[in-house]
């Protein structure tokens, strides 16, 4: 769904949207990144995979 900005331009969803990566350090660990995010990041013991 696009999303106007606040000079009032229409932007596609995607834009809107940060790239984040999965990487695993060690097993059962999961760690996620965001693109051009290098301070903010989120480490988990437990994800779960998305049915779509």
């Amino acid at each position: 769904m696009p999303s106007q900005t606040d000079d009032g331009e229409v932007a596609d969803a995607d834009e809107d949207r940060p790239t984040v990566t999965t990487h695993e350090s060690v097993k059962d660990r999961t760690v996620f990144t965001e693109d051009g995010n290098q301070e903010g990041w989120i480490a988990t013991d437990l994800t779960v995979d998305l049915r779509r």
